[in-house]
């Protein structure tokens, strides 16, 4: 068991010993200028009665606001931060951005005349020479100028960087001296009194990146498996019954099944393994490790970024613990209209039952959090309806931090049950053992006339951490892929599979914010933002069918880092001011159910929404927005770049409809437009869809390739259209039917 102190969800890792950032001194004083000008000192004659008040009756808020972007965040900690995390694209084009500026003819070419100094020769100023107004008014120019991308693509990644950092660094106490001035908090010690029990997958789990080259092999063979060196290619084989690829909603509830059935299975998860006690609550360190691409991975356009779980249990550990079913319209779409078999028959809605009564899921809250009080109240002044979430968590959870992992253990993710259930009969886990390919050859020719498939999967070749250069191939009477609709479309095609439907119809459940202000005394409701169950309260703006794309409000889970990541910068005071209202902003996101489709490949995302997106999407939001007022915010606004807000006190009828006109779905960074928002997704789906035909889908009916025997798909890419609602239960039932019928099929062979 990893150490409090040593736990990798406690600290920061951007500073390495022998990894440079590539960013040269000139590079990093422009840097440092623009995160200066991002967080300047903001004096307090600059601010409204109101808030003056405020700080002046705050030491935290009063240091706060008279300080830069320092002194705990270094220009060198931004860079490494953006080296070793972001996504390769965004920082070539920081990169570049930083090298024009720190030339006087480059610093003219994106900054304009503002660099002239005509009283001191050479009459131009680097960036960093500018004056801090000046550079201000720069990056104002930036963030509106739709003729100026490679600007306004590198201000928006070093600002999102940037902030991030500042609001989740901590010291080596965990603290952070800007937490006091917002009014956020981390409850560091909720999980230390737990019990000490052994890990539940301790069993059948191999944690690799704690074994080198001579443990390696005896820790897989004392699990029960057999393994045999192949030291020409060093390569360590590995016989088994079924390999599961991925360890989140599909691949657990696969493992399960198929280890219950008497296989002998073994579960690949490129990421590593906590229990409740080793989450943190800390926003930084917990993101990087647990989530996909560190959470950076984007759309092409910069307009959605993508949240997915990379840890052992995936999206179950990191998700909102929304346990909501497959609609009855759904069900009856996929079935009937697309002839998907696996949903047609009475077998998935018993599954569903099944799936929910393993995780325990509830609908009774006994203790609503702040903004789901907020969402309630609105709706029930403006006679709207209300439906109160099933979670897969206790009726008293009031975690706000789920999202980092539940330090309570009171949300059921499959590494708390689907895989505990796997370990139990005998399955083995391992860890930082990343999948390379799926290992196919050439079906027999009474093979390929019984199938109709060309090829059969014989298992999957993959690498493990980095202390041992091993490779290992597990060769499997059966193969499942679980990857989630990020990482799976890339594994099949990477193998050589052909279908064109692999990497094409990825839905993303598309989300764009709200926001409400409520001050503590002149709101009734208590708490902070970041406190509470996380879901609880959602509405329907349009009940579900199958003629109407739905559009869903729910609350997000925001912590300060995301926060001051996502809100629009319009200026230093701005940005500052709408921090220190952060444990008071309320949020409403609104999600449809979505027309447009992407794909991907090569790990580049591309991502169109409709018309009917669009327009569903501007529904949605001014819904919140009304919401949010009639629950009684002081203010309420968006996140499109502009900082686009009104205030309510005071306001009437007519003024609140007339801003509501001014409110539509805004496009993405990269877009010709002069207003754009940047905001996230937390639900894939598709990109190996089933279908009726090869033509239709990647997959069969019962989630088989059409292209190669015994190699199957159990994860939300394999879902034919967008869901509409969060896809949990709707994942793993539809693992739970895939599943049980491999595991049918195995018993029949051994019978034969």
């Amino acid at each position: 068991m990893v150490g409090r102190r040593g736990n990798p969800l406690l600290r920061w890792n951007t500073k390495h010993e022998n990894v440079s950032h590539g960013f040269s001194p000139s590079d990093l004083q422009a840097l440092s200028a623009i995160c200066e000008a991002i967080l300047p000192p903001v004096p307090l004659q600059s601010l409204d009665l109101e808030m003056k008040l405020k700080v002046l009756r705050n030491d935290a808020l009063l240091s706060f606001f008279k300080s830069s972007s320092g002194p705990h965040v270094r220009p060198d900690e931004v860079a490494e931060l953006l080296a070793t995390k972001a996504i390769p694209v965004t920082v070539i084009v920081v990169r570049i951005v930083l090298r024009i500026l720190t030339f006087r003819l480059g610093t003219l070419l994106l900054c304009g005349l503002v660099c002239l100094d005509q009283a001191n020769w050479p009459f131009l100023l680097k960036f960093s020479e500018i004056s801090l107004e000046k550079r201000e008014k720069v990056l104002q120019r930036w963030n509106t100028q739709w003729y100026n991308p490679l600007a306004r693509i590198g201000f928006m990644m070093i600002k999102a960087i940037f902030l991030f950092y500042y609001f989740t660094w901590t010291d080596e106490n965990t603290e952070n001296p800007a937490w006091d001035a917002i009014g956020y908090s981390v409850d560091m010690n909720e999980s230390e009194g737990m019990e000490h029990k052994e890990r539940p997958l301790e069993k059948g789990i191999i944690e690799t990146d704690k074994e080198d080259e001579m443990t390696i092999k005896q820790r897989m063979i004392n699990k029960g498996l057999k393994v045999t060196e192949d030291r020409e290619s060093d390569t360590y084989k590995i016989e088994c019954d079924a390999v599961v690829v991925g360890s989140g909603c599909g691949g657990g509830v696969a493992a399960a099944n198929l280890a219950k059935s008497g296989l002998r299975v073994v579960v690949l998860e490129k990421g590593n393994y906590f229990v409740p006690r080793d989450y943190s609550s800390l926003e930084g360190p917990s993101t990087f490790e647990m989530f996909e691409s560190n959470s950076l991975l984007m759309t092409h356009d910069g307009r959605f970024r993508f949240m997915a779980g990379s840890t052992v249990g995936g999206g179950s550990v990191v998700n909102w613990a929304a346990s909501l079913k497959t609609p009855d319209a759904i069900i009856e779409e996929w079935s009937v209209q697309r002839g998907i078999s696996v949903f047609s028959s009475e077998k998935y809605k018993t599954a569903m039952d099944r799936v929910c009564k393993r995780i325990g899921v509830t609908e009774r809250v006994i203790r609503e959090g702040f903004q789901n009080q907020i969402l309630r109240k609105g709706c029930e002044k403006l006679g709207l309806d209300v439906t109160t979430v099933p979670r897969n968590s206790t009726d008293g959870h009031y975690c706000g931090s789920c999202s980092f992992g539940c330090p309570t253990g009171e949300k059921r993710g499959t590494d708390l049950t689907w895989l505990v259930d796997a370990v139990n009969n005998n399955a083995v886990i391992l860890t930082q053992c990343k999948a390379e390919k799926v290992i196919l050859a050439e079906n027999d020719a009474h093979k390929r006339k019984e199938s109709g498939r060309k090829k059969r999967c014989l298992g999957v070749a993959a690498s493990l951490s980095n202390r041992t250069r091993k490779k290992l191939q597990i060769n499997a009477k059966v193969t499942i892929v679980a990857c989630g609709s990020l990482k799976t479309p890339q594994l099949l095609a990477s193998s050589g599979l052909k279908n064109p439907n692999i990497g094409r119809g990825l839905h993303i459940h598309p989300i764009l914010m709200a926001w409400g202000y409520f001050p503590e005394k002149k709101s009734d409701f208590e708490g902070a933002a970041h406190e509470g169950e996380i879901v609880t309260a959602l509405h329907y703006v349009h009940p579900m069918d199958s003629t109407t794309s739905n559009i869903t409000l729910e609350t997000p889970a925001i912590g300060p880092g995301t926060f001051a990541a996502l809100v629009p910068w319009v200026s230093g005071s701005d940005i500052k001011e709408r921090l220190a209202k952060y444990s008071r902003t309320s949020h409403i996101f609104v999600m449809v159910r979505d027309e447009g489709v992407g794909e991907v490949k090569g790990g580049i995302v591309k991502y169109r929404l409709t018309k009917a997106d669009e327009e569903n999407l501007t529904i949605g939001l001014k819904q919140a927005l009304q919401i949010l007022a009639a629950a009684g915010a002081a203010e309420v606004g968006t996140y499109r770049s502009d900082g686009q807000r009104i205030k309510c006190d005071g306001m009437k009828h007519n003024d609140l409809e007339a801003f509501l006109q001014t409110v539509e779905a805004p496009a993405g960074v990269m877009s010709m437009s002069k207003h754009w928002t940047h905001s996230f997704t937390a639900h894939q789906m598709g990109c190996c869809r089933m279908g009726a035909t090869e033509k239709e889908g990647a997959i069969d009916g019962k989630g088989e390739s059409w292209e190669a025997e015994d190699l199957y798909v159990c994860d939300a890419s394999v879902l034919p259209t967008a869901l509409g609602v969060n896809p949990m239960i709707t994942i793993q039932s539809t693992a739970y039917c895939i599943s049980n019928r491999i595991a049918e099929l195995m018993k029949k062979k051994k019978k034969d």
